[in-house]
């Protein structure tokens, strides 16, 4: 779920933000939330751009743990301090995603180790909540050595690494070169955290050589994208898709949804939609 479209960084290779937008008001994110609860949701990520610029992103977390659900969020981290991390403390946030792509920030990417290192110490101290160090490989040839210094420094923090591959704007995957496969299973070895097997196993595996995978993506029932004027989407690479407002969307759009083939799914790389829907995966 988007509580805020606005990101405080500008990276060349990401579609899902914007400069300008004005936090998602609280009171319509906790009725939102509600209803996701009357849905039967299990887990809720918030998300944006990022999700640090909204004041009351804590409220939303303690409203969510307490209609039982696993609540994380996404973050580049540049706006953490000791106070944010005790409200997400208290709040009872489970986990938090540090998206780190480069040692320097560069026009591709901003989001660097140096900028953050002192973030990520004060997460190492103070978070009770687990943080995963995710990377995208394949941004640019020149970085790829990066994403394994990033993983030594995950590994140094106590935190769990794990690697996104890089897609193009319809969300579709590109192989790895030679290098970019090396990088790849050096990282393994540093931080074999459970997300990072799960999503080689589950899809990466494949893409990494330019193969298809064939599996049943339910986007739009088992997994929602919910932008922030509050319409469901298929994902964050498919916005348009069914584009229904979730105070609509009910069992039978879920079912619908549930059903219905999506022709990009073979080259898909969004670990999101293949995690929520690996529970249909031998499904007829």
């Amino acid at each position: 779920m988007v509580v805020t479209r606005r990101c405080n960084l500008t990276c060349g290779y990401c579609n899902e933000y914007d400069t300008f937008s004005p936090p998602v008001q609280t009171s319509l994110l906790l009725k939102r939330i509600n209803h996701l609860a009357s849905l039967g949701t299990a887990s809720l990520t918030l998300t944006g751009g990022e999700p640090l610029l909204h004041p009351e992103l804590d409220l939303l977390v303690k409203a969510a743990r307490e209609k039982g659900m696993i609540v994380t969020t996404i973050s580049n981290a540049f706006r953490l301090n000791k106070s944010w991390i005790e409200r997400l403390n208290a709040a009872g946030l489970q986990g938090m995603q540090v998206s780190i792509d480069n040692l320097e920030p560069d026009d591709v990417s901003m989001k660097s180790l140096s900028s953050v290192r002192k973030r990520l110490a004060l997460l190492a101290e103070h978070a009770k909540f687990k943080v995963n160090i995710n990377s995208v490989l394949g941004v640019t040839g020149e970085r790829t050595s990066d994403v394994i210094e990033i993983a030594k420094t995950a590994a140094h923090f106590g935190f769990q690494h794990s690697v996104s591959l890089v897609h193009n704007e319809h969300g579709q995957a590109q192989p790895l070169t030679p290098i970019q496969m090396q990088a790849y299973r050096t990282v393994t070895r540093i931080s074999p955290s459970l997300v990072h097997v799960l999503n080689y196993w589950l899809f990466q595996k494949n893409l990494m050589n330019g193969k298809p995978n064939k599996w049943k993506c339910r986007a739009g029932a088992r997994y929602l994208y919910v932008t922030e004027d509050g319409k469901v989407h298929w994902c964050s690479q498919k916005r348009g898709k069914p584009e229904i407002d979730l105070f609509s969307y009910g069992k039978k759009e879920i079912k619908k949804e549930f059903h219905t083939p999506k022709g990009c799914a073979p080259y898909c790389t969004l670990s999101c939609v293949h995690q929520m829907s690996m529970f249909d995966r031998f499904r007829k």
